[in-house]
């Protein structure tokens, strides 16, 4: 019987752990030059938000192991597409949107992450509780650039960054400890060809 074919559960982990990182460096830039012009932050979060939902999508379609990181990935990848598109046509004119996008991707993303802390915490994986952590962590953060209690644009712009570098984290936690490569993993489906044999009466 023909294996699975692995390459797209490595290119979705492997891109999965690059956007984490990404994703924390970023943060880590805006949190030390919140500063940064619009423009600049626009294209930035759009630019990563489109190829973070790329990656997503590939990821729940490779069909990993245990079915635990990318399980919701579909549906969040094409959120992030469409709120990614719109950040890249007008990155000067929505600045404000871009704060509340971001919040909720992040606290949306967060809710499905205390879900998979919760399965892999049943398949017995010892890093769920780091998951579930950082998990509440993001969302809390997402809350508040949804609420937005502060107005000054470099207390936001900061804790934007504070948001991106939980949610690289978060993510890059439930990259390396749930997604797990088997290269003898046999596909879902078993294919079976059956023929049908004539048998004379005598």
């Amino acid at each position: 019987m023909k294996m699975r074919s692995t390459a797209p559960m490595r290119v979705a982990k492997i891109g999965y752990i690059v956007m984490s990182v990404v994703l924390c460096a970023v943060g880590l830039m805006f949190i030390i030059r919140s500063d940064v012009s619009a423009a600049f932050l626009g294209y930035l979060l759009g630019i990563s938000m489109v190829v973070f939902s790329a990656i997503k999508i590939v990821g729940y379609f490779s069909k990993d192991l245990f079915r635990l990181a990318f399980q919701y990935d579909l549906e969040f990848g094409v959120i992030l597409i469409v709120l990614g598109v719109i950040v890249l046509a007008k990155p000067l004119d929505v600045l404000n949107f871009v704060f509340i996008a971001t919040g909720i991707a992040t606290l949306a993303d967060s809710m499905f992450k205390l879900r998979i802390a919760t399965d892999a915490r049943k398949f017995g994986i010892d890093a769920w509780w780091t998951i579930f952590a950082f998990a509440v962590l993001t969302g809390v953060i997402g809350i508040l650039l949804v609420i937005r209690p502060w107005e000054s644009a470099r207390i936001l712009t900061a804790l934007l960054g504070i948001s991106l570098l939980s949610e690289g984290i978060l993510n890059l936690c439930v990259a390396i400890s749930t997604v797990k490569i088997v290269k003898n993993q046999y596909p879902d489906v078993i294919e079976a060809e059956f023929y049908e044999k004539e048998i004379d009466d005598k």
